[in-house]
């Protein structure tokens, strides 16, 4: 049986014992997590989500936290006074063992769900039975919510879509960053400085208003 998963942006086909890099998550080494967005199951029937296939699930164990191979971007400018700049940079990743593919029941498994570590915010795991009822109402407050970030300057629809899927959607979470907050943010959806460029933590707080 094989699973089809989303995180950090990206899809991943994964069978049970396969070690995957992913983008950094919020997880110790020896941790369980789960992912819980699964466009795909496959085995002796192929289910489809519409986005994500309901109830599915796909549980990891957290081997360590790694960085990726280095990248060097090298620039030179061919002047009269020319120029010459050489940035390195790694990509910190994580380093997973998938332990089991679910095609149900996931919503009560219990486990920790996988968040990537520049996420503001994200709705919890499965909580108690009393809690049952408010983890069913947290999506839909989340989507009332939700602002139309494309307010922000230097935010188009791509860009909007990027922090959503991140877990931000609202000003109020913008405007509540610290300064390890967009430290953290900017590397994890390489924005390359672009928070403190357009000044999206002060415009955020204006429109929250």
């Amino acid at each position: 049986m094989f699973a089809v998963l989303k995180t950090g942006g990206k899809q991943y086909k994964v069978q049970s014992g396969d070690l995957l890099r992913v983008e950094k998550l919020a997880a110790d080494a020896g941790e369980k997590i789960q992912f819980n967005d699964i466009l795909m199951l496959g085995g002796d029937t192929v289910t489809v989500g519409a986005p994500f296939v309901a109830g599915a699930g796909v549980q990891a164990e957290v081997v360590e936290q790694i960085k990726g191979e280095k990248v060097i971007h090298f620039v030179k400018r061919r002047r009269k006074h020319s120029s010459k700049r050489t940035k390195g940079h790694r990509q910190k990743l994580t380093l997973i063992k998938v332990t089991d593919i679910l095609a149900s029941g996931a919503d009560d498994s219990g486990v920790k769900a996988a968040i990537g570590s520049g996420s503001v915010s994200a709705a919890p795991a499965a909580a108690p039975a009393k809690g049952k009822a408010k983890a069913k109402a947290a999506p839909a407050a989340a989507a009332e919510a939700s602002d139309d970030l494309k307010k922000l300057s230097g935010v188009g629809p791509a860009m909007a879509t990027k922090l959503n899927e991140a877990g931000i959607t609202s000003f109020a979470q913008i405007a509540a960053w610290t300064d390890a907050d967009i430290a953290r943010i900017d590397e994890e959806l390489a924005l390359k400085g672009k928070i403190e460029k357009e000044g999206w933590v002060d415009q955020a707080k204006a429109l929250a208003e």
